[in-house]
């Protein structure tokens, strides 16, 4: 049996006709840029995440990039992050000439260490922002990561690109710290027909600043008192994903379930770490949504080529911590310095986990698995 690791046209199917009446909607109107499809989104979003302010630009990257901007961060200044996460979250700091400072992971979570963070916070002068990234859709441990926030008077950003949906007890990802963003991209819980993405935030001057640069600082209409970019969310996508969200909790939920499942049937196979709903150092529980459903396993190449053999699609998020990627050099970081990030980049790999993944794709994933696992 093949098993894809995601088949978007299963979620697609059942929503088509409403999906193409909205599209439809919005070529008969040709209000294609912004407009009245995009505000009923940012209500929409602003209310399931709890924030008084949700801002609808072109993707998960320029969401990040219009807060920096809008914090008015670059050069001479420091961004603290993880290396263990997408490019953006550190390409978009060097874009704007500032200094993106890596902090190491937790090996359990993923996310961004907050017993290092707060080292690194202590003997870093300049640090502006700090950016933890809720990956694989499982929040990191913000009750530490906002108190040391407050402690050095620095603004925390949520990457939660992956993490719409996700709770936490300090309330929804993304909506915990000054500002957060998210991402639409297709293969996202919540995902749009292209590019898309969302910057959350509470406070007024803030929101207002970035709905501003999302349209190159003009306001009034040609009057520009700063420089933006168009960074504008297309009404096509914002009308897709009106009609998606109402979904996205049921669907996050199959991907629990299905998560749990691997986790029952697999919890006997020594030579793999499953995933845990709970941070290592606090034994917190945390709500996960499971963008991605990640096992570690040595010779993970071997066992990835074998599941491929076998008809099983996976992913390796990600092969190259940043702090070792070719563009980053003139950072300095060498190898050995963020060693959990590097072993997690040689052992981690994804599983098939989306909610019409049927039981018998299940039971093919984790027999192959186990098979080529038992080969090592």
């Amino acid at each position: 049996m093949s098993v894809p690791l995601l088949d978007l046209r299963r979620q697609y199917a059942p929503l088509k006709a409403q999906l193409l009446a909205a599209i439809e909607e919005v070529c008969d109107a040709q209000a294609l840029v912004l407009g009245p499809k995009t505000e009923a989104f940012e209500k929409a979003v602003a209310a399931y995440a709890n924030v008084p302010h949700a801002i609808g630009v072109s993707s998960g990257t320029d969401a990040q990039l219009v807060i920096l901007m809008a914090l008015g961060i670059g050069p001479g200044d420091v961004v603290v992050t993880t290396p263990y996460t997408f490019f953006a979250t550190a390409g978009c700091v060097a874009r704007l000439g500032a200094k993106p400072v890596f902090v190491d992971i937790d090996p359990v979570s993923y996310n961004i260490d907050p017993v290092q963070l707060a080292d690194v916070l202590a003997k870093t002068p300049n640090v502006k922002a700090i950016i933890p990234v809720h990956l694989y859709g499982q929040c990191a441990d913000m009750e530490a990561i906002v108190k040391l926030g407050r402690q050095y008077g620095v603004p925390v950003i949520e990457d939660a690109a992956q993490a719409l949906g996700a709770r936490h007890a300090l309330g929804a990802a993304g909506a915990i710290g000054e500002a957060g963003y998210y991402s639409f991209y297709p293969t996202k819980n919540l995902g749009a027909f292209g590019d898309a993405g969302m910057i959350v935030c509470h406070g007024d001057a803030l929101a207002a600043k970035c709905r501003s640069l999302r349209n190159h600082g003009m306001e009034p209409r040609y009057y520009h008192s700063m420089i933006g970019g168009n960074f504008r969310i297309d009404a096509l996508q914002s009308a897709v994903l009106n009609i998606k969200l109402p979904h996205l909790d049921t669907w996050s939920a199959g991907r629990q379930e299905r998560a749990a499942f691997y986790r029952e049937k697999l919890a006997d196979v020594s030579a793999l770490t499953l995933p845990t709903e709970q941070w290592s150092g606090s034994g917190v529980a945390n709500h996960h949504i499971y963008n991605q459903f990640i096992v570690r396993v040595p010779a993970r190449d071997q066992v990835r080529a074998a599941l491929s053999k076998a008809g099983v699609g996976t992913e390796i998020y990600y092969p190259l911590p940043l702090h070792l990627q070719e563009c980053f050099a003139y950072l300095g970081y060498r190898e050995g310095d963020f060693p959990h990030s590097e072993k997690a980049a040689k052992e981690s790999l994804a599983l098939p986990i989306f909610p019409e993944l049927t039981l018998a794709e299940q039971e093919e994933v984790i027999t192959q698995l186990r098979q080529a696992v038992a080969s090592l």
